[in-house]
């Protein structure tokens, strides 16, 4: 997914929308508050590092990166550093963070391990690790009532889709695997969730971006025609389906 590509801004939007109230209700348990300092990984669009940066006030600090930070450039300033990152190759910002977050970063990442060990030892004793990531194993269809032609079309171009991630290196079976993880890398009183919404208009306007962004690797690959394509799209458009999305999967953990 490149996030040069215009659709790239829409799918954040989306993905805020969708897991934005989910991601918070986690932070604020996990009592991310006043004068904390906190590592937003794989930001991708605005919405976490501005949520968190109302949370620390102005004697925290937020530190956003990403491989490619062009939906993050213009909020940087006052409590919000913007930088250029490769979570599994770069050394982690300098300083100790109270909270370390990822979201739907390391599914896409081909060293998770090493990129794991780097966010844990960017903690502070006592900070949290909050990371939610998607398990499109554990719930693969994009219209779980498969209930005509439209809901199985949909449903076929998203195992395409799925195809075309894990020919990428993306693990589709990594989120169920977090609590595990965290544990393994040493971090206690490790909880999870999961959530996945079945009907949004947020669940059409990420069907429509995605599709749109990865059509020609679809058809290059044989994987649909563009005729399928435009029927898919014009499925989505019309409101007739239930869309879903894979389960998000939140995991969190603190360093003793």
């Amino acid at each position: 997914m490149d996030n040069r590509q215009s659709e790239a801004g829409v799918r954040f939007g989306a993905l805020a929308e969708l897991f934005d109230p989910v991601t918070f209700r986690h932070v604020d348990r996990l009592g991310i508050g006043a004068g904390m300092r906190c590592w937003e990984v794989g930001a991708g669009g605005p919405s976490v590092p501005l949520g968190l940066a109302e949370r620390v006030g102005p004697t925290g600090s937020v530190v956003a990166t990403d491989i490619d930070v062009s939906w993050t450039h213009g909020i940087e300033g006052g409590v919000i550093e913007v930088h250029t990152h490769d979570v599994a190759g770069d050394p982690p910002p300098a300083g100790s963070f109270d909270l370390v977050h990822a979201r739907l970063v390391l599914v896409h990442v081909a060293d998770r391990a090493e990129a794991l060990r780097r966010m844990v030892r960017a903690l502070r004793p006592g900070g949290w690790l909050l990371l939610e990531d998607a398990d499109p194993a554990l719930q693969p269809l994009l219209c779980p009532d498969e209930s005509g032609p439209e809901q199985q079309l949909a449903n076929r171009l998203r195992a395409g889709f799925r195809t075309l991630m894990a020919g990428r290196g993306a693990d589709l079976s990594y989120g169920r695997t977090l609590p595990r993880v965290l544990r393994g890398a040493g971090l206690a009183d490790v909880e999870a969730d999961a959530y996945f919404p079945i009907t949004s208009p947020a669940c059409a306007v990420l069907e429509e971006a995605t599709v749109r962004q990865i059509r020609h690797l679809l058809v290059e690959q044989g994987l649909a025609t563009d005729e399928e394509i435009e029927r898919h799209l014009a499925s989505v458009t019309s409101g007739r389906l239930d869309l879903a999305t894979a389960p998000m999967i939140s995991t969190w953990g603190r360093k003793p």
